[in-house]
């Protein structure tokens, strides 16, 4: 059997997995897009008040993003409890291990940036419909930390992702039916 055969007899990828994917793939985009320009803005004072809507959508998208994480990985691991048992390829390893490095990664983006923001002495709306709970009341010294490691953890994010899609280009190259399950082809 060739590459292009045996993809063709893998399991599908469900189409609420495949939205979920692109969904989270074009919100993190958005969420480091975003989180340059933010930091850009002038702080906040008397007259620059309008920092406060882009941070506020960083963190509703963040929360959205941790959301649809959880959803896909509640997924994967029903999918995978349903799947065949025998022995997988080396291919499926490494991409069973790509996919939880980048889940690991944004669930601790998601929760150092709640947690330097509980910190920061800034509420967090969820979608301007209700508060998030602070942990504790402003500490200059916890935000500062957990800002620091929600920054190394979205660069580390950043390079996972990057090497996540050069193996999906190097896929869709090759032709050998990766992509075709992916996206249902």
């Amino acid at each position: 059997m060739t590459g292009l055969e045996e993809s063709r007899d893998m399991e599908r990828v469900s189409p609420v997995t495949v939205v979920l994917h692109c969904l989270l793939a074009v919100s993190i985009f958005f969420l480091f897009i975003s989180s340059w320009w933010m930091l850009s803005l002038p702080l906040p004072s008397e007259v620059f008040t309008y920092r406060e809507l882009p941070f506020q959508l960083h963190k509703n998208i963040g929360l959205t993003v941790f959301l649809f994480a959880v959803v896909m990985i509640t997924t994967a691991l029903s999918r995978k409890r349903q799947s065949k048992p025998g022995a997988r390829t080396k291919l499926e390893r490494l991409t069973s291990f790509d996919h939880l490095i980048i889940y690991i990664l944004i669930f601790a983006c998601c929760i150092t940036g709640y947690l330097s923001s509980s910190y920061s002495g800034w509420q967090t709306q969820v979608w301007w419909l209700f508060n998030l709970p602070s942990w504790t009341n402003e500490n200059d010294k916890l935000n500062i930390l957990f800002s620091d490691v929600h920054i190394w953890t979205c660069w580390s994010l950043l390079a996972v992702i990057s090497v996540h899609i050069s193996a999906a280009i190097f896929h869709a190259a090759k032709n050998d039916g990766i992509i075709n399950k992916m996206f249902r082809l």
